[in-house]
This record gives structure tokens, sequence and C-alpha cells, in this order.
């Protein structure tokens, strides 16, 4: 049992607002992601600066995913004792970097002590054309940017005593902001590659109650390498030669993997929560 899913199931009352990467709300999307010591990172492994980082840019992956302009980012941050004032200032210059970088303003949050590093960010943004899970119809591609699978192969590196170097995925993700915008009209559906290639496409067919027909084999490795934070997209096969085009004009790999159909997709990789 997906008990993650099943938690999310009993806020019935909101399902309207549920299921996307943030909150659409008329034009403005509210989203939020964890970023948690001895969950989804050891503070042996990055830098302070480099954690801040991490933690403002997988969050802005959510806003780059429904093609929106991320505005302010609200912070909360449980400190340990142990942390020094030099790393509380790397801490927040890496935030204010990634921030900085999509123009988005912090505006305030909450500070507690705790026992380890954990932070949570909310994203505001806004988006005239948002991109969301729902569309899918029946004959659709399904497809991903970039390179997938990094992301398992450097955290089991870091597992087994290794180091990975400051500009590889797991330390320091690459969003498609440009591409999603470029080819947005031609867009079916879409969301960001977190949880794995085929967890996220159990998401995208469960929310449109449809399944998918593989054009090409993956390995499971790949498919199940988490916090890879690409794009899944869908489309219709007829745009596909314009997607093709943007792709190689902004130098995005974009991989096919099949089409939609009726039925059910069913993920087989260890869930990443719980």
């Amino acid at each position: 049992m997906n008990v993650e899913n099943y938690f999310i199931s009993t806020f019935r009352s909101s399902q309207k607002y549920i299921g996307d990467d943030g909150a659409c709300i008329g034009q403005w999307i509210y989203s939020k992601d964890l970023f948690f010591e001895n969950v989804h990172f050891k503070r042996k492994w990055l830098s302070a600066y480099q954690i801040g980082y991490k933690a403002m840019i997988i969050n802005i992956s959510d806003a780059v995913a429904m093609n929106a302009t991320p505005k302010y980012a609200l912070l909360g941050v449980a400190m340990p004792k142990s942390m020094s004032l030099h790393q509380m200032d790397e801490l927040s210059r890496g935030m204010q970097a990634a921030a900085a970088g999509y123009g988005i303003e912090i505006i305030g949050g909450d500070t507690i002590g705790n026992a380890k590093l954990d932070l949570s960010i909310t994203i505001v943004s806004h988006a005239t054309e948002p991109l969301l899970r729902r569309g899918l119809k029946k004959g659709d591609m399904i497809a991903y940017t970039g390179k997938i699978g990094n992301s398992a192969k450097e955290l089991n590196y870091l597992l087994s005593g290794g180091k990975v170097h400051s500009k590889s995925r797991f330390v320091a993700p690459r969003l498609r902001q440009s591409f999603i915008r470029q080819t947005r009209r031609y867009l079916r559906a879409g969301m960001d590659i977190s949880d794995g290639l085929f967890s996220d496409i159990e998401k995208l067919c469960n929310t449109n109650r449809m399944g998918i027909r593989f054009t090409n084999k993956i390995a499971k490795k790949i498919g199940c390498s988490g916090e890879e934070y690409e794009m899944l997209i869908a489309f219709s096969p007829r745009k596909l030669a314009t997607i093709r085009r943007i792709a190689a004009v902004s130098r995005t790999p974009v991989t096919v993997v099949g089409k939609v159909q009726r039925g059910r997709f069913t993920n087989r990789c260890k869930r990443h929560h719980f």
C-alpha cells in the first residue's frame, strides 16, 4: 500500500487543488517541498551552501514544471545547535543564490531549533498558461528531457563513502525553464521527475485514469532513479517534430518512452518515502 498517497487522499475537500506539482488558484501557484537531513541528504555529503542551494532549486522545479514564473519564497528552517554562524551564513547564501537566479524574493518564514537540519520552502508563482498533469489523450506520446539515471548512481557513490562533483545532478539539479516555456503550447500535460521516471509516469497515468505502452525498454536502475528534476511531458504525435526542433535549438535531449493507452500502469520501484 502506498501510504503517502493514502494520506494525501484523506484531504478530499481540497482535491480540486491537490494533484499537480503545485496548487493552481487562479493565476497563482503555491508549492512546497521538504528537504530533510538523513532523509534527503547527509551533512557530510554537502556543504551548507550546497544544502541551501539544492533545497531552493528542488522547490523552484515545481514552478518550472507548471510553466510558472516563481515570484516569492517562504522559508521554514529547523536548525541544530551544532551549526556555526559561518555555516548559517553559507546555508543562507546558497538559498539566496538559487532564488536570485530565478528572480525570487524571499519574504519570510520561520526558524526553530532542532536535532538536525530540516528545510521546508514554499514557492509562490504566477502562470497565465499553467502546465498541469491532467489532459492526456489516448495515443499521446510520453517523453522525458535530459539524461536520467545519474542521480541514483551518484547517491550510491555517496552511500558507499565516495564523493561526487560539485556540479553533479545530485548536488545541483539543472531545470528546463526555457524549454518548457517554448514548448508549452504543444504540450498536453507535464510534471517534473522527482520520485523517478516510473513513479512519476504512474502519477501522470493515475491522474488521467490511463495507462502507457512502452516503446523503449528502460532499465530499472534508470527508471527508478529519483531526484532527477528533469521534465516528464506528454503531447500529440503530430507535435513531435516541432518539439524535437525546439529541443535541438535549446540543446535539450528529449526521449520518447511510450504512448498513452487505456488501462493502468503500476510502478514496481521501491518507494522513496515512508
